[in-house]
């Protein structure tokens, strides 16, 4: 069998591992967004069943058998070939999921949407008792799964690798020891000076309103309406079933304008690194995590999350995005915001102020709400933390991080999506996404012509660039790969440190 035959049978047999997990991905995205509470259940079940069947066929022996086929038919390749990392990426997650009993994957999965449809009646009612035994139990499944992966030095480890490759407990400490050292003082001088006006933010904003604005916002950004759609959610999400139909959500709060802005910004970044990927790697390995079971072409959370905080922080929380803009978001409030300059609004959506909701956080503060957190998973998984313990070292953390008096389970230790879902391990590529961000931009804008468009409001230039840089090679290359073909070096939160330092000087 010659090259281009091994690998059509190969990427004929992940194309079917794809579709189900975009099938998995469509049920999970109803389940958030329009399911009764009532399915939760069974759709646990549905779910569940779709992901095993999704491990059966990359685990079977016909994939096998085209795996080795493609293996010998590119072994001349060269390393960072496309068609080479898509056989290396299949062995390696067949070889993962090898030393995982089909049986525990299959309990995870069936119990993310029962878990978070207590984690939604908790949250509502701010009783953490109500998710408790739920989360007690995804803790439970995620010990078993990293023993399984193996670990050397920490369990956390092994959950960390399924988001971010190469990052463990100890590399993040170091990070955040660097970002905290350099925050602090940024931080304690924002602080030090006198809070803008901010209270116009707080009146009454239609749904309807901020909707249009919203949809503004992300069609100026560069989203594609015809392979999408923007939805309401209790907590905001993106999700793609391949690079053609790539949906978003956001919610809507009426008496806190910014919530639903700047969330929707940030998953409009996270659906234009999906609908960018390769349109040749749509229901290919390069498009599809096969270790985490998810159709998702961003190569790492981090990196995915490097293009929402991009867009969400560089762009739509830049001055000029507000000079420019702000009279559009007039026109849709005349009578809320017609007492308000631009710049006015965007001294109040740039204040430091530190808060308890992670979502809504000032981008000073938002690092901490995520070491945190991180503290606190690496606790759960080493079992120095039990989950009956956790509202109260949580309010703890809050309380020395920020010095607030977390007032209820809702707004403190219920915030956040991600436990119920089963994604322990993920929050730390919040930060790193951060620092990616910064990293890109400090690169990109030495393009003056590109500077100047961005600053002008045009941001298609900038929207191509990351495209043809980022999106468009979908998995094929791992997060420092990108960084250093496109800045020179790895994962450097000098850059992020210093974005920081002359936007709050300012």
């Amino acid at each position: 069998m010659n090259q281009e035959a091994s690998l059509a049978a190969l990427k004929e047999r992940i194309a079917a591992v794809n579709d189900v997990l975009n099938a998995t991905s469509l049920l999970t995205w109803d389940s958030r967004t329009m399911m009764p509470a009532g399915g939760a259940e069974t759709r646990g079940n549905q779910i569940a069943t779709l992901t095993r069947v999704a491990r059966d066929l990359l685990l079977a022996p016909e994939t096998e058998k085209a795996l080795e086929a493609a293996e010998r038919a590119v072994e001349s390749l060269p390393e960072n070939e496309a068609e080479r990392r898509l056989v290396s990426q299949t062995r390696h997650a067949v070889e993962h999921h090898r030393r995982v009993p089909a049986s525990l994957i299959q309990e995870r999965a069936s119990l993310r949407t029962v878990a978070q449809a207590a984690w939604i009646e908790g949250r509502s009612k701010s009783d953490f008792s109500i998710f408790s035994p739920h989360l007690k139990k995804t803790v439970e499944l995620a010990r078993a799964y990293a023993d399984c992966i193996g670990w050397t030095e920490h369990p956390y480890d092994a959950m960390v690798s399924i988001y971010e490759p190469g990052e463990t407990a100890a590399s993040l400490k170091g990070l955040f020891a660097t970002l905290r050292a350099g925050l602090l003082p940024i931080l304690a001088a924002a602080r030090s000076r006198p809070a803008p006006r901010s209270d116009f933010l707080f009146r009454d904003f239609s749904e309807e309103g901020q909707r249009a604005f919203g949809l503004t916002v992300a069609e100026k950004l560069g989203y594609d309406f015809k392979r999408g759609r923007l939805d309401t959610t209790v907590h905001p999400f993106e999700v793609s079933f391949t690079r053609n139909d790539v949906r978003i959500t956001t919610r809507y709060t009426r008496n806190y304008l910014p919530a639903s802005i700047f969330g929707t910004a940030h998953e409009t970044g996270h659906a234009l690194y999906e609908q960018g990927v390769d349109p040749a790697y749509t229901r290919t390995t390069l498009a599809t995590d096969l270790v985490g079971l998810y159709a998702v072409g961003g190569t790492s959370f981090g990196a995915h999350e490097s293009q929402s905080r991009l867009w969400e922080n560089h762009v739509v929380r830049s001055p000029m995005f507000w000079q420019l803009h702000f009279p559009e978001l007039q026109k849709q409030f005349p009578t809320e915001l017609g007492d308000v300059s631009a710049e006015e609004f965007y001294r109040a959506v740039t204040r430091v102020e530190p808060g308890f909701i992670r979502v809504e956080a000032d981008e000073l503060t938002y690092d901490f709400h995520i070491m945190l957190r991180v503290d606190i998973e690496c606790a759960l998984m080493d079992g120095s933390l039990a989950v009956a313990d956790l509202p109260s070292a949580w309010n703890a953390a809050i309380k020395r991080d920020l010095d607030l008096d977390v007032p209820n389970d809702s707004r403190g230790v219920l915030q956040d999506v991600h436990w119920s879902t089963g994604y322990i391990g993920s929050f730390p590529t919040y930060t790193v996404g951060n620092v990616m961000a910064a990293q890109m931009m400090e690169t990109l804008r030495q393009d003056r012509a590109l500077d100047a468009a961005i600053e002008a409001g045009d941001y298609t230039g900038l929207a191509e660039a990351l495209r043809t840089k980022i999106w468009c090679h979908g998995r094929r290359f791992n997060r420092d790969e990108l960084l250093v073909r496109e800045t020179g070096r790895g994962l450097d939160p000098a850059p992020y440190l210093a974005y920081l330092s002359a936007k709050y000087a300012a």
